[in-house]
């Protein structure tokens, strides 16, 4: 053997484990998190984000029924390549179609791709980890892939996020605050004439022009149906001029999926009332009356470029939560309606009974251009990983296609896998604790971004793309790899008997945060973020038992498979109850 092929082999963990193990984060937290902010920031209905992007998790779900043919085929280290070059293609695949006008459709099927590939490539750079490093170095190292694993969710969860609120500002228009007062004083309400709007071009960089700059609505109560009719024009105006795009959602009935869902729409529909009625806000008689309504009209003070689209994303920013938005959160401008005004509707609580004042904003970053510079980044980072690590990857002598005995079949030893994995004592036991311990996490985390991102108007804490990054992103995860840190230290230091329930009551109690902050709705960046610090440090301890069990789980014959079995089941247990959390939101409320 040649001395470059012996220095390969016997070439440090240090050099590949730390690059190998953040390689593998990255696609996942991008199919399992990064989709979800994506996807909300483009104007994706939170049903739809939750359900498909939930749906993504079923590679992992299922990747032990493919783990054999990773072993039989090929070599882990040739596995590895191929899986980095085919994700770092599919991110620039996903740069090169968010622009396009069915994106949400394209870049599914992209995100579908990549999580298979995903998956791969963990079966790969998993098992080629038991082969590059000895007992000794395996144990040595566990502390660093998980590590680095952890910094790539710190990748995607802040930086990526960070990047795209960076690049949103520096490359749309500039934002627009308007002051909305509530007077006392019998001021008339402002009306103004559509016709009278001077909706000529004028010279200079494009911007957003509101007319008026500055709205105050008189605090006095207002017949119901006046107000509906405002509403009900200004949602029919905008549509009919291209602002504001339906969701067509019976789409799905021409395909032979949708087909099928039809079949169980009746007892889904009954279910869902039932929910509605028993848990969701309670629907009380409409009042003859209510508060009173002003309008904001908005338009651009230039056609932008050819097949070039502006979104105005507007809400309130700070002020009094009594004022609050009807109608006219995402407007969409384009060389043909940039000189239409689009109406945004403004309403007054019906208990306001003194002068008070809030903050809008409208702000219209490039949003589509920011997340396909973030994927091309991407795209190249893991080709510049496929080429380092074709290079720097050991040679282990037991990485090769695995031999099996003639006598025995493939497929024989490949069900007795599972044979032995499902006559393990008190398995159904375990299976439930792997499918429902996390029950309430799977649940809010689909939501959690979306709730951080939503207007304060439908229950949410408007925060920007880039507050999500630094919040729910870098001081969620740091929190969560303390926790972790905490929760291993004491599992091994008492054993986990000792400490099984206390991270039970860890990984759900603080949940209850998310309720706090749905009802209080606080500005204070400062607050939110101990809050998501709070969640995250008992997710991060209370997975600790998660973690052991999957691991006591796998004991005995086919460690290997038997693990990556109770991962397929980990993944299910996030996967289903991500798909229903969308829907029973809408329902609840």
């Amino acid at each position: 053997m040649s001395e470059l092929k012996v220095e390969k082999k016997n070439r440090s963990g240090w050099f590949w484990v730390p690059s190998l193990y953040y390689a593998e984060g990255i696609p996942y937290i991008v199919a399992m998190v990064v989709s979800v902010a994506m996807y909300k920031t483009l104007g994706v209905p939170n049903s739809r984000i939750a359900f498909w992007t939930s749906v993504l998790y079923l590679p992992w779900v299922i990747k032990p029924l493919w783990s054999p043919f990773i072993e039989a085929f090929s070599t882990k280290r040739n596995w590895i390549f191929v899986a980095q070059l085919i994700l770092g293609f599919l991110f620039l695949g996903i740069a090169f179609t968010i622009q396009l006008p069915w994106f949400f459709t394209i870049t599914l099927i992209i995100l579908w791709f990549l999580a298979f590939s995903s998956a791969t490539h963990d079966i790969a750079a998993d098992g080629f980890y038991m082969l590059g490093l000895n007992k000794h170095q395996q144990a040595w190292f566990v502390g660093v892939r998980s590590t680095f694993y952890r910094f790539a969710m710190l990748t995607g969860q802040g930086l990526l996020l960070i990047l795209v609120g960076i690049i949103e500002t520096n490359t749309g228009l500039e934002s627009i605050d308007i002051n909305v007062f509530s007077a006392t004083d019998n001021q008339a309400l402002q009306v103004v004439d559509m016709n009278s709007l001077n909706l000529s071009g004028r010279d200079g960089e494009l911007e957003i022009i509101c007319v008026p700059d500055t709205l105050v609505i008189e605090a006095i109560p207002r017949k119901r149906s006046e107000v509906d009719s405002i509403v009900s024009y200004a949602e029919n105006w905008n549509v009919e001029q291209g602002h504001v795009v339906k969701d067509i959602r019976e789409v799905r009935k021409i395909t032979f999926l949708g087909r099928i869902g039809n079949v169980f729409k009746r007892p889904i529909d009954s279910l869902g009332n039932f929910i509605q009625k028993q848990f969701g806000e309670k629907k009380v008689k409409k009042r003859d009356f209510v508060g009173n309504v002003g309008t904001l009209y908005f338009h651009l003070s230039n056609a932008p470029k050819e097949g070039k689209e502006v979104v105005v994303i507007f809400g309130r920013d700070s002020g009094d939560k009594s004022i609050s938005l009807l109608h006219g959160n995402r407007l969409i401008f384009s060389e043909k309606n940039w000189n239409k005004p689009a109406i945004a509707v403004i309403q007054l609580d019906i208990n306001l009974k003194t002068a008070t004042q809030s903050i809008f904003q409208a702000r219209a970053g490039n949003t589509p251009l920011a997340w396909s510079l973030i994927f091309v980044a991407l795209g190249i980072l893991f080709i510049i990983f496929f080429m380092y690590h074709r290079f720097i990857l050991p040679y282990p002598v037991s990485d090769s296609p695995v031999i099996r005995d003639k006598s025995k079949s493939f497929f024989s030893e490949f069900f007795r896998t599972f044979v032995i994995f499902f006559k393990k004592d008190n398995i159904g036991i375990y299976i439930a604790f792997l499918l429902l311990y996390r029950l309430s996490e799977s649940q809010l985390v689909k939501l959690a971004q979306p709730f951080l991102l939503d207007a304060q108007e439908v229950g949410g804490l408007a925060l920007t793309t880039g507050q999500v990054g630094f919040v729910y992103g870098t001081v969620g995860i740091v929190a969560l790899i303390v926790g972790g840190l905490l929760g291993g230290f004491l599992a091994a230091k008492h054993g986990l008997k000792k400490w099984m329930w206390w991270m039970a009551v860890a990984i759900n109690l603080p949940n209850a945060v998310y309720i706090y902050l749905s009802y209080t709705q606080p500005d204070s960046l400062l607050i939110i973020n101990i809050c998501v610090a709070l969640e995250q440090l008992g997710y991060g301890f209370g997975f600790t038992a998660y973690m052991l069990v999957m691991i006591y789980i796998a004991e005995g014959e086919f460690k290997t498979a038997h693990f990556a079995i109770t991962t397929a089941f980990m993944a299910l247990g996030m996967m289903i109850p991500g798909m229903w959390s969308g829907w029973l939101q809408e329902l609840i409320g």
